[in-house]
């Protein structure tokens, strides 16, 4: 299974149980991009995708306009990359269009590259004015939130406290991920690795070794591959506010020793007993592979190198433990070679050359090769089969094909089956293959399921597959499948709260060229007079990737409190399949936006709220639809959340020296060599149309350590913004004429994908107190007085 590191989006903090990453399917289904996560207050490790953080490296050059900014959104190739995913995963500078400007480019060792200019002194002297102009301006901005925090502290207050009682009543433990071998099992608790046997208790394992053993007490554990013997387990550490991740090789025994410590690699797999492969990461950006020995003769040695900056390269084991994979994915085409594990110092083999359009990811089973693919028509995922040794396409048989406008969320191997979860008009099913009848079996998951998460490392010869089911309001539940029975069997691990007071409504909005686009809303079935509660919207839409729709305390709060809570799946997103994303992305990105106010436009037609209670929130790449629509229909909202947006897409795809750019074309374009791409962007690019007129109030969240959202493009963005706000204002004399607050809350700690729990907590708490005040939430419940 391919498993995310995609950060979709950010809005809401949640336990994190156990956080191992696994590079595959589901990071190649998703585009590629960055996964979110954040620490549980029990810091425990766990696989969950929270708002989409998605953000790139910083820079500061001079844009269109002439000031500083930089701004990218989106991880590395994404194998999923998280703007985070492509992700890939699953977030850059600009320089001024139109002109011959150059920049001094070098090599690891300083040497200037071919091509380049050495700057001239009064370039030199810019570059000094633009530093100190973003530290002047980042001064200014945290002594304004300083002078301003305290009219949400109280408020603030009360709802972490509320947020934390209802983290303490619906969190329930279901264990701890289990990675069998044999009669061993290893799992990770609270930063320790613990070995047990198969029929003990988990409280009955003994620890082997914790991160503070090693080293590194800050950091946690991402992800824990053991070798085929025993002998020895690599783990990668990462801490928050870091891109790039440490692998440490532990030789196991009585003793467990530390072998070798690896920096910066993002995938490992072991071939053999000893032989371990490996990509490492540099600017984001994964493209060469390594095999490292500990045999007696120890060596590293390259094995792979990826040329192309638009692809991203991880490494992934087949579940039957025969084949290593090389996987080199684009956001648009792919190309895998195999590493026979039973070879493991042999080259490694083409399954198929890179074809345009093409995206494909393998698995292994009784000498095939099962291929994921969008190879043939229509474009969207297939499951096909060949020969390992006749692998090209053109041998390609189809197993299965998924119907129209229907989303494969994963994919799981078994030794008999495959277990496929789709979604389709906004319901979950589960899709059994069966190897040896070739039937298939479907299953519609509960009515009330938006989210479904797949449990870890599954034993690839069991006969029952478990996974949990959730949403935004319903805390997860556990779910056994059996391939035997054929039937679903819900596990009552421990007591959860059920939510019997929240009504789910899926409703389709017609958007401007007629297309129907989905929303799903919860709301409280005791509340009266919609129409003059408060709404939040949320959207994201772009890299294929779906709104995160996962359990957060705080949605299951704002319904109590009466809230209504809309999703509007927009084009760019992935809900109804890849030619959702394709109808949505490059020079069909203003379908997004008109979707968006289709959207929002039916919620107050139906009833549901109005104008002046409604908010909008969005993370990452879902700030460009989110800004776009306040340039062009700010009267539709009346507060805005955003989450390390990116707001800055043209000056920011001018910069094709930076890590992602290259590799963002395929999602955006190249206004470099298109004219007509460079004005379609500018077109809809949020701080490139901002403009005198009557804004909503603002409350954005920044990272002073977000390499893929740099701080620089968001303070421009703030600071323009501010002043058309003003310049409207001044020019309009009506009496008692309304002024947005535009406010923008920079976080030392934290980075685009990572975030303590207690952090995490604090921004939700301060979001929240934000629109709780621009709504009158206070005044909506109780008329006969205003919020204090």
């Amino acid at each position: 299974m391919i498993r995310n590191l995609q950060c979709l989006e950010i809005s809401g903090y949640q336990e994190m149980k156990v956080r191992t990453s696994c590079a595959g399917l589901r990071n190649l289904l998703q585009g590629l991009r960055c996964s979110v996560r954040y620490y549980s207050k029990h810091s425990c490790l766990q696989t969950v995708c929270v708002y989409s953080k998605i953000k790139p490296k910083q820079c500061c050059i001079l844009d269109c306009a002439g000031s500083t900014c930089t701004h990218r959104t989106l991880p590395p190739g994404s194998i999923l990359p998280w703007r985070c995913f492509s992700c890939k995963n699953s977030c850059l500078c600009e320089g001024k269009p139109g002109t011959n400007q150059q920049f001094l480019m070098q090599n690891e060792d300083g040497v200037k590259q071919e091509g380049t200019k050495i700057p001239s002194k009064r370039k030199q002297n810019a570059s000094i004015t633009s530093d100190l102009l973003y530290k002047n301006l980042l001064k200014s901005e945290q002594e304004n939130w300083n002078d301003i925090s305290a009219r949400y502290k109280a408020m603030t207050k009360r709802i972490k406290e509320k947020l934390e009682e209802l983290h303490n009543k619906c969190t329930f433990s279901l264990g701890s991920p289990r990675i069998r071998f044999g009669e061993n099992v290893y799992f990770e608790e609270n930063g320790c690795v613990f070995l047990s046997k198969a029929d003990d208790d988990e409280e009955n394992g003994d620890m082997l070794f914790s991160t503070e053993d090693l080293g590194f007490s800050d950091a946690f554990i991402q992800r824990i591959r053991i070798s085929p013997d025993q002998r020895y387990m690599a783990i990668s550490l990462k801490s928050e506010n870091s891109e790039e991740a440490t692998c440490v090789i532990i030789k196991l025994g009585h003793f467990p020793v530390v072998e070798k410590v690896i920096p910066s690699v993002f995938s490992f797999e072991w071939a053999a007993n000893d032989v371990l492969y490996y990509t490492s990461q540099k600017n984001l950006k994964c493209q060469n592979v390594f095999m490292t020995t500990f045999t007696n003769q120890k060596h590293t040695k390259l094995v792979y190198t990826e040329h192309d900056a638009r692809f991203f390269v991880d490494i992934y084991c087949t579940k039957d433990r025969r084949f290593l994979t090389i996987n080199s994915n684009s956001k648009t085409s792919s190309e895998v070679w195999l590493i026979d594990c039973r070879h493991p110092f042999k080259s490694p083999v083409l399954v198929q050359a890179r074809t345009k359009g093409v995206i494909y990811h393998v698995e292994h089973r009784n000498d095939e090769l099962y291929i994921l693919t969008t190879y043939g028509e229509p474009a969207e995922y297939k499951l096909m089969k060949a020969p390992v040794a006749a692998s090209g396409k053109e041998n390609w048989q189809l197993v299965y094909a998924l119907e129209k406008k229907t989303k494969l969320v994963d994919l799981e191997m078994f030794s008999d089956h495959c277990i496929m979860f789709l979604k389709n008009a906004g319901h979950l099913y589960l899709n059994a293959i069966s190897f040896f009848s070739h039937s298939v079996q479907s299953i519609k998951l509960p009515t009330w399921a938006c989210e479904f998460e797949l449990e870890s490392q599954p034993e690839h010869t069991t006969s029952t597959c478990y996974f949990q089911l959730t949403s935004p309001v319903h805390p997860p539940k556990r779910f056994a499948y059996s391939f035997k029975e054929n039937n679903l069997i819900e596990q009552a691990v421990q007591e959860v709260p059920i939510i019997t007071n929240c009504h789910t409504t899926r409703l389709l909005a017609k958007s401007k060229d007629e297309t129907l686009v989905p929303i799903t809303v919860f709301h409280n079935m005791n509340s009266k007079e919609l129409h003059r509660k408060p709404l939040l919207v949320h959207v994201y839409g772009a890299y294929g990737v779906d709104l995160n729709m996962s359990f957060k305390e705080d949605k299951l709060m704002l319904i109590e409190e009466g809230w209504i809570l809309a999703y509007c799946h927009v084009r760019g997103g992935g809900e109804l399949g890849l030619s959702w994303h394709k109808d949505g992305c490059q020079h069909n990105k203003l379908k997004g936006l008109h979707d968006l106010k289709a959207c929002i436009m039916l919620l107050h037609e139906l009833g549901f709220s109005q104008p002046k209670y409604t908010a909008l929130a969005a993370a990452s790449a879902g700030g460009i639809l989110a800004g776009a629509l306040c340039n062009s229909a700010p009267e539709l909202i009346r507060a805005m959340v955003l989450q390390a947006p990116f707001v800055d897409v043209l000056n920011t795809m001018m910069k094709t020296h930076l890590p992602l750019t290259i590799e963002e074309q395929e999602e955006w374009g190249n206004p470099l060599a298109d004219e007509k791409c460079m004005k379609y962007i500018k077109s809809y690019c949020p701080y490139q149309n901002i403009k005198p007129q009557c804004y909503p109030s603002v409350f954005i969240t920044a990272y002073e350590n977000d390499q893929r959202v740099p701080l620089t493009g968001v303070l421009r963005y703030v600071r323009k913004l501010r002043k058309a706000a003003l310049d409207h204002a001044s020019r309009t004399s009506e009496k008692g004429n309304w002024v947005p607050n535009i406010i923008l809350d920079i976080q030392a700690s934290g980075s685009h994908c990572d975030s303590s729990w207690e952090d995490s907590l604090n921004e939700v708490a301060r979001h929240l107190a934000f629109l709780n005040k621009e709504l009158e939430v206070c005044h909506l419940q109780h008329h006969s007085k205003p919020c204090k």
